[in-house]
């Protein structure tokens, strides 16, 4: 049947003008000054200028407040399937070259900043999984899926919804957060390759689309640094710090997370690695318990490398301040924890949390704990998830040494 309803068109304030001209993603409901119908989710809007010019293009998506995710600024073009094809082509070339056998799991599609708005794809060994940020990508998703399965041919792919998502996906497009999208079905965790090391990712229902790949760069960092080392992983969820560490030659690995089911997973992931001498020489300590108890509670516990690897601590805007408090109190429970020469490794992946304002917390508690310190490195994102714009830059990293 064909759509016989006239483009939709938009027409945006001066100020979003400006931000879109300057390459941002989103156009925010409250940025449109008018249009001419009512639109659909998953339908492109085309929005123009004060001077009714072209201006970009984007996905429409009428129940979230960014009612446009752009797919194109600057003069017009066509979107098709082609242009499709292309985009997820210059995904996988930006890829070529940063992994090799040794490394199966990876993200090959990191939403607005690889130009797929609202959407990231992330490979598992033959598993592929979709997670999808906005109802704008549910009506074209089996066009989609054509698209990707054809492309890289994996044995199956899973759809992952954000909560928000889940109960439209079930009543107007009869999607669930956990479908198998295309091939054989999921009965256990799916094993990959990250540097050598074999993990589990929970991709049906786990966190995430089933793993922290962001981490990838920060666990190698570890590695180098866990030689001979009493190693502590805070918020250890499945315990991937804790075995870069071991086969780095840490002594101890103590992980340390709220949830039994992450400590499960962590014990798991060791069993998968036994094979490797320095794995299976290190010993390994699950606790279970808040992180910021147990660190108040056994001041006895002393450790040569302290990993602080939290959950966001800011979900949005206005709890950055609560947040940053939580970074430094957390942050100087960790180096009361540190024998002397031990080294903390404080993380954030906390987008309202800018990378200055993080790394400035938690140099503040190491001024505050009143031993002498050197800074050794601060990270950002890894080569696979890239950020092109201020809100999609959430992953940081300090590393400090104490005497």
């Amino acid at each position: 049947m064909v759509n016989s309803s006239p483009r939709l068109r938009l027409r945006v304030t001066s100020t979003a003008e400006t931000i879109l001209r300057g390459g941002h993603p989103w156009l925010f409901a409250d940025s449109v000054r008018d249009q001419n119908r009512v639109g659909q989710a998953g339908e492109l809007a085309v929005i123009f200028d004060r001077n009714n010019r072209f201006l970009a293009v984007g996905l429409y998506d009428p129940d979230s407040p960014i009612r446009v995710r752009i797919l194109h600024c600057g003069r017009p073009l066509t979107i098709d399937a082609s242009w499709r094809a292309q985009r997820l082509e210059d995904c996988l070339k930006r890829r070529a070259g940063h992994f090799n056998s040794s490394t199966t799991g990876y993200r090959l599609i990191n939403g607005e900043s690889d130009g797929w708005p609202g959407l990231v794809l992330d490979q598992y060994g033959s598993t592929l999984v979709l997670k999808i940020y906005t109802a704008a990508w549910l009506p074209g998703l089996e066009e989609l899926t054509d698209l990707i399965v054809s492309r890289l041919h994996p044995e199956r792919m899973v759809l992952r919804l954000s909560r928000n998502l889940q109960s439209i996906a079930a009543t107007s497009f009869k999607r669930r957060d956990g479908e198998i999208l295309r091939g054989s079905s999921v009965e256990s965790p799916v094993p990959f390759l990250e540097n050598g090391i074999v993990f589990e990712a929970e991709v049906v229902q786990g966190q995430k689309t089933g793993f922290f790949l962001d981490q990838r760069e920060n666990r190698r960092h570890v590695e180098s640094l866990a030689a001979g080392r009493r190693v502590l992983n805070a918020f250890s969820f499945s315990g991937g710090f804790s075995l870069y560490a071991a086969r780095g030659g840490a002594v101890s690995a103590t992980n340390l997370d709220i949830s039994a089911h992450a400590l499960a997973g962590a014990k798991r992931n060791f069993f998968l690695n036994s094979s490797c001498e320095e794995v299976s020489r290190c010993r390994h300590e699950p606790v279970q318990g808040d992180t910021f108890e147990w660190l108040e509670r056994h001041s006895d516990r002393k450790f040569d490398l302290v990993i602080l690897d939290p959950p966001s601590f800011a979900k949005r805007a206005s709890e950055q301040s609560a947040a940053l408090h939580a970074y430094k109190r957390l942050a100087l429970l960790g180096i009361s924890r540190l024998d002397e020469g031990g080294i903390l490794v404080s993380a954030s992946c906390s987008a309202h949390v800018g990378a200055d304002s993080f790394f400035e917390a938690v140099r503040l508690s190491a001024t505050a704990s009143g031993r002498h310190w050197n800074e050794k490195l601060t990270t950002r994102h890894a080569p696979d998830h890239p950020a092109s714009f201020r809100e999609a830059e959430y992953l940081k990293a300090i590393y400090l040494e104490f005497s």
